[in-house]
């Protein structure tokens, strides 16, 4: 038998030990958190003038809040002693504003003002290592919230009283049920009503192209006639392709189809333990590229729409770099949805990433082959701790609610994995190398630049992004020396996209920059341009028009005889993988 050499034997016992503790720690790198940690506390031990403020800013504020405290309790108009942030909806009920609950919920915000400013401003600590603190302490603290306990909070303690204890059995019974799902490893049954082909992703089409990592999918036309040019979407492959074609009254592809495009869904396979060495590459060449051949043999002497959504924009971005180099000009225009370019401020997600935390991360993945949907949930989670922890925590087991399951939170439970090989390579050189920014992306054996691109670009940022920041989303301008159409909508990272026509308060802010311009700031460009009412689907149908042909008779479902003949009907078969 031949023996492995003694280097390797080495790496794989530290590699099996880190994957074994990732379980255990939800993939966080304790390196990583103690390095922030210890950093943040030698600098705070030298620092005797900060530690002098510390104090006298919690002995003058507890000061003033016990005053405040003795008024609270005989004057139910007294003005709040801190505000709570914008966006902060945990004490916004008036139930709060009762005594002794606006004591209780004022000290809260006091503790976690308090706590912001130990752990923020220390002279001499890396602001990675800032982050990381600020933020372990906020989710710390969120523990001792005292929404979080049947006594503490008044609309637990009225819902009990009013239904005769009824809601805590049921919050109970909730918990139990939870409990038995996940030691039994049970799907979530909530999501049991929602069906891809069924009553999701049901706008009518054919798989015309697969592969190994592929199924490209192309929907029947609505119309008479339809523009020129067709549409390709390239989806995140950290989810699955329907976030676009949800339900029939908000999907995005069903809007297109009806307005007249000719419209391509690329679908990805969810990864296993034999696609561990798929890189960047391979998405690039057997997805973007392989698809764009497959729609050029079936529309052929077409340009075409190049949509890209989250990961999924970001690749777009490189294909289209990648084909401006090559001289390959097949491409009429490129859509980006919250896709970052450049990496330097991709917001609270870059706190979990480092080369500790990387190299934890690798490691991990390296014992499956793969980075699986609840390592990748984890992080997701805490960085919507209120709203995917602790709102459900109260809602389903406090208050004893039944959680009413939407499109939208089934398509969110229906995640994918990702191969070891490709997110170890699109973590480390677009997030903490910045590589495809820099110019140092190389496809193929050179690099490419994003300013080579010249076809219009369709930007769309959100407000409310927890994954791509706006103010990252926007850098774009400053990367690409070609006419940019940029939106600015309300919503997050997902409900902004799925902003159908009709959708009650929706509001976005649009501008366009061309290659002459100046550069304006991202808040100055907030400034200057105005809200609008609606959806942003409808500006985007007009600007794929404006760089449209005429309009032509539909093309075949698929061309037979270049061999992409129709496979099978839609939505595929790789949406069904778990």
């Amino acid at each position: 038998m031949t023996r492995m050499p003694l280097p390797d034997i080495k790496n794989s016992i530290d590699r099996v030990m880190h994957a074994v503790e990732g379980r255990y720690t939800q993939g966080m790198s304790p390196a990583s958190l103690t390095l922030a940690f210890m950093d943040w506390l030698i600098h705070t031990a030298h620092s005797p003038g900060k530690l002098s403020e510390m104090r006298e800013n919690f002995l003058r504020k507890y000061s003033a809040f016990g005053l405040w405290s003795m008024r609270a309790a005989f004057d139910p108009e007294l003005k709040p002693f801190i505000t709570s942030l914008p966006g902060d909806r945990r004490f916004s009920d008036p139930a709060w504003q009762r005594f002794p609950y606006n004591v209780m919920s004022q000290s809260f915000l006091l503790q976690e003002q308090w706590w912001h400013y130990a752990t923020t401003g220390i002279p001499g600590v890396a602001d990675h290592h800032e982050n990381v603190v600020s933020f372990a302490a906020r989710q710390w603290l969120d523990v001792f919230s005292p929404t979080n306990y049947p006594s503490t909070n008044p609309l637990v303690v009225e819902k009990a009283i009013n239904t005769g204890g009824q809601s805590l059995m049921k919050g109970m019974q909730n918990l139990l049920e939870d409990v038995q799902h996940n030691l039994l490893g049970d799907a979530d049954t909530q999501t049991s009503e929602f069906t891809p082909g069924e009553n999701l992703a049901c706008t009518p089409g054919k798989v015309v192209y697969r592969n190994r990592l592929i199924e490209l999918l192309q929907y029947s036309p609505r119309t008479d006639k339809v523009a020129a040019e067709p549409i390709l979407i390239t989806p995140a492959w950290i989810m699955k392709y329907y976030i676009l074609d949800l339900s029939e009254h908000n999907s995005m592809v069903r809007y297109l189809v009806d307005k007249g495009h000719t419209v391509f869904m690329i679908s990805w396979h969810n990864p296993g333990p034999q696609d561990r060495d798929m890189g960047m590459s391979d998405y690039l060449r057997r997805g973007v590229m392989d698809a764009l051949q497959a729609i050029n043999h079936i529309v052929p002497k077409q340009k075409v729409h190049l949509v890209g959504y989250c990961l999924g924009g970001t690749l777009a971005s490189i294909a289209a770099a990648a084909m401006a180099r090559d001289n390959d000009d097949r491409l009429q225009s490129l859509t980006l949805f919250t896709a970052q370019t450049d990496f330097t401020e991709a917001g609270e997600l870059m706190l979990f990433i480092d080369e500790s935390q990387l190299s934890y991360m690798e490691d991990m993945m390296w014992d499956k082959g793969y980075l699986d949907t609840q390592q990748m949930a984890g992080a997701f989670t805490l960085l919507r701790s209120y709203d995917l922890i602790w709102s459900r925590i109260i809602n389903e087991y406090l208050m004893g609610e039944t959680p009413r399951m939407n499109d939208l939170m089934a398509w969110n439970a229906d995640s994918t994995r990702m191969p070891y090989r490709m997110h170890s390579e699109y973590l480390r050189r677009l997030f903490l190398n910045n590589d495809l920014a820099s110019g140092r992306f190389n496809v193929g054996d050179r690099p490419i630049s994003l300013r080579d691109i010249r076809v219009p670009v369709f930007c769309v940022a959100t407000q409310k992004d927890h994954v791509a920041p706006w103010h990252s989303v926007y850098k774009v301008h400053d990367l690409m020396n070609t006419e940019v159409t940029f939106v600015l909508t309300s919503g997050g990272h997902n409900a902004g996209i799925v902003s159908e026509p009709g959708h009650p308060r929706r509001h976005y802010q649009l501008g366009v920059q061309t290659a002459e311009d100046k550069h304006i700031p991202a808040d100055d460009w907030a400034l200057r341009h105005e809200a609008r009412e609606g959806s942003w689907w409808e500006p985007w149908n007009d600007w794929l028009n404006t760089h449209s042909g005429e309009p032509v008779d539909p093309p075949p479902m698929g061309n037979t005889k270049a061999d992409y003949p129709p496979i099978g009907p839609a939505p595929g078969t790789y949406v069904f993988e778990r």
